[in-house]
């Protein structure tokens, strides 16, 4: 991207930043801001969560005033899907406004799942991770909010759908509007490189209409690749050739984002669910649906489960149901030539758009220490980190490529580089290495508020499973096989515990962390057994101790407790700015 595309797209962005914080903690006009913000969870108490968090967050005038926020979760039973969770969302909205629901303007986020990949918003979800700018400090959902705040305006009654863990920055001229004002479903488009263009969905426009490289254009899309490969976008005609403009790559392919579905198409997407029935399966909200859409879609994509992680014998027949019910539906094309996007939904792409990336902080404003004490400025010895909603001695050091949040690190406290320390109370004098994850979740246990600190290597793979214990050497902690771990840690491998399904064995379900009964003893035991295994030294558990795994620490969270702990935070650190 050019240098003044760059300039255009960083002015447009904290327009949009400086817009939504106008509206903050107001009273927002009929058509000025979103009739209805609808966040999807996984279940019952991820519901419980995110709507306790967004009560807080109204209370302490951080969104909007005036506006119906809705959480919905999934219903009990097999996962089905953020396609599922779209249906689902749309029922209940149709449940709670009825015939009305035909003149809001709806935002639905995708935030339901456990987040395997960044656990530090397992717990209280990734919409609700925090970002370095804004007074009060912004988290993913005013982000999100703020990047869509001009779309409202622009929209006919309908519903836009979006995720939690990505950003989309976009210029446009200054007379143009992005407007969602057509029938069926009207999607954001991105110049990417191809290889992007294999984990995306990839849009087949219509090479009749001829491309004037603007900043932004309207198209219609023949049809719609799910994670293509590089052969597939070529054989079907959606790799475009740069002729001018702000894209630097000579080809490139047109990926998705977000869409809107007008008031029309929504009802016709309740039909799909009232012929579907109970859902046993996952549907995805982009793959099943916008391959749907257009005038070339064929059925071939039904059959196609290369990129389901998991296959039920459902889900041809169903993704068949869905390609007759929305066969014909017009998929409209608004494409940003002005453009990036960002993802931001696991540990290294975290850390990288955190702490590394130079255009994400110039184009959003970031901060190196946002909401913190010592405030807006970093302790000595550290630079190049990111400190938010968090307590530092000064006399802390935090390394390069580091993000401490919602913590509180003692005098002399060290952290090493690209580490992550979340929700930990982290007592004087003690060492953090690099490369590690290390985060503090309150738990019930036994009828006891306790706490439980996880870690991991910034690297690990949480997900990686085996079948049975006998393969437990295929797992590995900070590099170490967890056989090595057991034997440091002076337990048998026949006596760890995995907990949940049966059948599978990974580091999420490891019941490896010891039960503590307050977050400063919690996070030295933790520790204690972390720099044991870096160093060899053998440091055997107490006999007497209990263990949870990850899982097992999201299903026991104390979610009351551990808002009230950042409650906490907040107080001293508003405490510290009024005395300074």
């Amino acid at each position: 991207m050019s240098h003044d595309c760059t300039r255009r797209l960083q002015t447009a962005t904290r327009q949009k930043l400086r817009k939504f914080n106008s509206l903050r903690g107001r009273e927002v006009q009929p058509g000025e801001f979103w009739d209805v913000v609808v966040v999807t969870a996984v279940d019952g108490s991820q519901t419980k969560s995110y709507e306790l968090q967004i009560s807080e967050k109204v209370d302490r005038k951080e969104l909007p005033v005036g506006v119906h926020y809705k959480v919905f979760s999934d219903p009990p039973g097999p996962k089905i899907g953020n396609g599922g969770s779209t249906l689902y969302a749309l029922q209940q909205l149709n449940d709670i406004y009825g015939k009305s629901l035909g003149k809001l303007r709806v935002i639905l986020i995708h935030a339901g799942g456990f987040s395997q990949r960044l656990p530090s918003a397992s717990a209280l979800g990734k919409i609700f991770m925090a970002v370095p700018l804004g007074d009060p400090i912004f988290q993913m959902l005013e982000l999100k909010l703020a990047m869509y705040v001009d779309f409202p305006s622009q929209m006919k009654p309908g519903v836009l759908v979006t995720c939690a863990d990505d950003i989309e920055l976009y210029s446009i001229a200054e007379e143009e509007s992005v407007k969602f004002d057509k029938p069926g479903f009207t999607a954001l488009a991105h110049p990417s490189p191809l290889s992007v263009g294999t984990t995306h969905g990839v849009f087949v426009l219509d090479p009749r209409e001829k491309s004037s490289y603007s900043e932004m254009e309207t198209a219609s899309c023949l049809h719609f690749l799910h994670k293509p490969s590089v052969d597939k976008m070529r054989g079907s005609g959606a790799v475009c050739k740069q002729q001018s403009g702000s894209f630097t790559d000579s080809e490139f392919v047109y990926t998705d984002s977000t869409y809107y579905v007008d008031f029309d198409t929504a009802k016709s997407l309740l039909n799909v669910l009232t012929e579907l029935g109970p859902l046993s399966c996952e549907i995805d909200a982009y793959g099943d649906f916008l391959q749907a859409l257009g005038p070339k879609a064929t059925i071939e994509y039904t059959n196609n489960t290369a990129n389901v992680t998991k296959e039920e014998s459902s889900l041809v027949e169903i993704r068949q149901k869905i390609f007759h019910l929305l066969k014909g539906t017009p998929l409209n094309v608004i494409l940003l030539n002005s453009s990036k996007f960002y993802h931001i939904g696991t540990t290294s792409e975290y850390l990288f758009h955190l702490t590394e990336h130079t255009a994400l902080r110039d184009e959003l404003g970031l901060l190196s220490s946002a909401f913190s004490v010592p405030m807006n400025e970093n302790p000595e010895g550290s630079s190049g980190c990111c400190i938010m909603y968090s307590v530092l001695n000064p006399s802390c050091s935090v390394g390069a490529g580091s993000v401490v949040e919602y913590s509180r690190l003692g005098a002399g406290v060290s952290v090493g580089k690209g580490s992550i320390i979340s929700g930990c109370w982290v007592s004087p004098g003690l060492s953090v290495p690099g490369e590690a994850f290390m985060h503090s979740l309150c738990v019930s246990h036994h009828g006891q508020t306790s706490f439980v600190t996880v870690f991991f290597g910034i690297n690990d793979n949480l997900k990686y499973t085996v079948g049975t214990p006998a393969y437990m050497e295929e797992l590995k902690l900070f590099g170490f096989t967890l056989e090595k771990c057991l034997s440091i840690w002076g337990m048998e491998k026949e006596v760890l515990r995995f907990s949940g399904d049966a059948s599978s064995f990974n580091l999420w379900n490891a019941c490896l962390f010891p039960v503590c009964s307050d977050q400063q003893s919690s996070f030295l035991t933790s520790l204690n057994m972390l720099h044991a295994i870096q160093s060899g030294s053998t440091s055997p558990l107490p006999k007497d101790a209990k263990l949870m795994s990850m899982q097992e620490c999201l299903q026991s969270k104390n979610l009351e407790e551990m808002l009230e702990l950042r409650k906490g935070l907040y107080d001293d650190i508003i405490k510290e700015r009024l005395s300074s």
